[in-house]
């Protein structure tokens, strides 16, 4: 029987590389994983019991909200911009709910782009953007960082990656894959270059609350009211409130923007799930303390994978992350490249990490290791990378 055909877009693209990993984990006996960026937290109890009373007692909770959202998340939503940022928002006309920053950033790029446009990522940067530009039709451009300063962003070479074509940048601060808490100079200059250009900055923030030590440093460019009209600044609840389940987020976008994200928004999911939504509505006006004690934990277990990378010199050069809950250690092993390297640690060792060509050219010769796992699974992995390296 002939089979109808695939298309170029989608034939033409692989898993991500973390599911890829994650999957491959999933059929060794007892690995120990540290591929997947999932937070070992429980969702807190006041946002599970928000949920249970509601589908106790609100006869709505099983049934469609409106597509951008409930109006009293996207009140909570301003509200909590207000006092994050400083900058006044419109529920109705700005605020847009999402199923996290993967949606909400699919929409984007499918408003976006038409075939042949491109998005500049930063390199490394996040693998999943570059599949959600390709399956639109665009091309992702690559913005290397600069290693040799601890990933900085090299402001010199952005002018000479626009074009005609361009049609936004990407940032994640602090960054995916490299932990990498971009400066408030750097960021107002990329967003003056966007201004000037015409272009959009999209700001993709799951990992803000996570600064550890350098909280003072961290800034938000979407804090600056005069770029309002070029940035789309995405926030997700799966990080922070330990929900990536829930698949929960929202988007602060020009007026113009949030008219198009909702034809594709209710053309592709209808609407966020009510259920979510409810429990996000809690997360932002109930108790926050558990933002200080993810963080704390977080801290300790940086600590941790940092320590024991450093005992292994003759396997890894790493730059201590800044922010988020990835390292990105460079590979000085033997070895040809970075997924040979991370099958055979996954095969030979029971150790799964994300090979860094997955984030992006400069990605190459690098592991992205998560230490959002308990303190054991660290410590069980080390063990085993250390056996295999030195034997005993």
């Amino acid at each position: 029987m002939k089979r109808a055909p695939i298309s170029r877009n989608v034939a033409g693209m692989e898993l991500s590389a973390i599911k890829d990993m994650a999957m491959r984990s999933a059929r060794v006996g007892g690995a120990a994983s540290l591929a997947w960026g999932v937070p070992s937290f429980r969702t807190p109890e006041h946002m599970r019991r928000a949920v249970t009373e509601g589908l106790a007692n609100d006869p709505e909770i099983g049934k469609y909200a409106l597509p951008d959202g409930l109006p009293v998340l996207r009140e909570a939503v301003a509200q909590s911009h207000l006092n994050a940022c400083g900058v006044q928002v419109d529920p109705d006309q700005n605020v847009m709910i999402t199923c996290g920053n993967m949606q909400g950033l699919n929409s984007l790029f499918h408003v976006l782009l038409d075939p042949g446009n491109e998005i500049i990522l930063t390199d490394p940067g996040f693998a999943s953007h570059v599949q959600q530009i390709a399956m639109c039709g665009g091309k992702p451009v690559f913005w290397p960082l600069d290693e040799a300063d601890g990933w900085r962003l090299d402001l010199n070479a952005l002018a000479g990656l626009i074009t005609e074509q361009t049609k936004g940048i990407v940032l994640v601060s602090p960054s995916n894959p490299t932990g990498r808490i971009f400066s408030e100079s750097e960021l107002r200059q990329v967003g003056e270059i966007a201004r000037e250009k015409g272009l959009y900055v999209l700001l993709d923030d799951p990992y803000s609350h996570f600064t550890y030590e350098n909280r003072s440093r961290h800034f938000n460019l979407a804090s600056v009211a005069e770029f309002r009209d070029n940035i789309a600044y995405l926030f997700t609840f799966s990080k922070c409130h330990a929900m990536s389940g829930w698949r929960l987020g929202y988007m602060i976008l020009p007026e113009c923007l949030k008219r198009e994200v909702l034809k594709v928004h209710d053309a592709t999911i209808i609407c966020t799930p009510r259920v979510s939504q409810v429990a996000g509505l809690a997360a932002l006006t109930g108790d926050t303390a558990h933002l200080a004690e993810y963080e704390r934990i977080l801290s300790g277990r940086r600590d941790l994978i940092c320590e024991r990378l450093s005992q292994l010199p003759d396997v890894f050069e790493f730059i201590k992350p800044e922010g988020a809950y990835y390292v990105f250690p460079r590979i000085v092993a033997d070895h040809d490249d970075s997924y040979g390297f991370s099958i055979r640690l996954l095969e030979q060792a029971r150790v799964t990490v994300t090979p860094g060509r997955a984030f992006g050219p400069s990605g190459e010769h690098h592991v992205r290791m998560a230490y959002c796992v308990p303190d054991e699974t660290i410590n069980r992995a080390f063990d085993r990378i250390e056996k295999y390296f030195r034997g005993g």
